[in-house]
């Protein structure tokens, strides 16, 4: 799996936003605490408000907040609004590819790998990367040294 910069951006913005609560966050406060670019964090904080997962107000007590409690919002969710479906292959759904002959069990594999990147990132929310407290299939996974190399 690639995750795009604007994901990992997406995602280190929203982890951000849950640490302030309640607080709205400006853009530039964002863009400094994660060390992303500004500009670049202002189009991705538009698709996330246009996804619905993080509200805006103008003026001098305005900026960013997330639209839902940081634990209703998964890293899939994130993921979906700036980059679209989870797992696709050469732009295709894994369901709709058909492979001849000998390769025809790759769908398969797509799809596996599909199903277990949705089982990871549809059960970690923003609040569970903010607090540190990941589940314990996370943990699960990330125990292992060789998940390391």
């Amino acid at each position: 799996m690639r995750l795009s910069a604007r994901v990992d951006y997406a995602l280190r913005a929203a982890v951000q936003l849950a640490v302030s609560g309640d607080d709205p966050v400006s853009a530039e406060r964002l863009a400094t605490a994660q060390e992303i670019p500004a500009k670049f964090l202002e189009s991705i904080l538009l698709q996330l408000r246009r996804g619905g997962l993080v509200t805006s107000r103008r003026g001098p007590d305005g900026g960013h907040r997330l639209a839902l409690p940081a634990a209703e919002i998964s890293l899939a969710d994130v993921i979906r609004v700036i980059d679209g479906p989870l797992l696709g292959v050469r732009g295709h759904r894994p369901e709709q590819l058909g492979y001849p002959g000998a390769a025809a069990a790759l769908q398969d594999v797509w799809i596996a790998l599909r199903a277990s990147e949705r089982e990871i990132l549809e059960s970690v929310t923003v609040a569970d990367v903010a607090s540190g407290e990941l589940p314990d299939k996370v943990r699960h996974f990330t125990d292992d040294p060789k998940a390391w190399e």
